[in-house]
């Protein structure tokens, strides 16, 4: 499933801050620059009036401020803070914040938020998303939606296990025995007892490890020919 293009737009009272978050979103394939403010007054007014999917919105700004310009607004687009500042963090999560920048902004950091927001809105707005295509997981006391395609492996951690994905990885409070239950059989494999892996993620192996982009993981010597079949089964579907 391709990404959706999310329009989007910049609140900023320094010019050379937007002008680096615009070139961030000029290079991200699912981010369409809309506007760009230089105070939250002019963004209030545009905001009303336009389409916006999502805003990069500074805090610390003359006038009015962007939580300020939050409680403002009648229809609330997803929110990505942009600030020097950490002192104001916890207070950005309560504006159901996608997520918390602080400048400089690092390329990391920035797609990592954008990918968040991206998910978010598939969430919201695709309706014909295959609900096989994601599961629910608890981490942090809030329920999360993890895409099965950007979950690269589980790692059992003792009474928790770790969902690494893409872009980040969750803390669960459960076992490896309730993913192997849940997981598609036919995308996922358990090859040793602390892993479980996402079979369109493997790169190579041999009898003791395979490979993913960044990791190696170890492989049980009984499972080794289990990994086979279902490789061959996954490159044929």
């Amino acid at each position: 499933m391709s990404n959706p293009i999310l329009k989007c737009a910049i609140v900023d009272d320094s010019t050379l801050q937007r002008l680096s978050i615009v070139r961030l979103i000029e290079n991200h394939p699912s981010l369409e620059l809309i506007a760009e403010y230089s105070n939250a007054i002019e963004a209030k007014i545009g905001l009303a009036t336009s389409e916006i999917d999502l805003v990069f919105l500074d805090i610390e700004m003359p006038i009015l401020s962007g939580f300020a310009l939050l409680d403002d607004l009648t229809l609330k687009p997803q929110i990505i803070f942009v600030t020097g500042k950490t002192k104001y963090a916890f207070k950005a999560f309560d504006y159901d914040a996608v997520d918390y920048l602080r400048k400089p902004i690092s390329k990391e950091r920035f797609l990592n938020a954008v990918h968040k927001a991206v998910s978010n809105f598939k969430m919201k707005n695709d309706e014909s998303f295959d609900e096989n295509d994601f599961i629910f997981v608890k981490s942090n006391l809030k329920k999360r939606k993890v895409f099965l395609n950007d979950l690269k492996y589980i790692e059992a951690l003792g009474d928790y296990v770790k969902l690494v994905t893409v872009n980040d990885s969750l803390v669960v409070l459960s076992t490896m025995k309730t993913f192997e239950a849940i997981l598609p059989e036919d995308r996922f494999l358990r090859i040793h007892k602390s892993y479980i892996v996402n079979l369109d993620k493997v790169l190579r192996y041999n009898s003791k490890v395979i490979e993913l982009e960044q990791q190696q993981l170890p492989l049980s010597r009984n499972r080794k020919s289990q990994l086979i079949e279902a490789l061959s089964a996954s490159m044929s579907r």
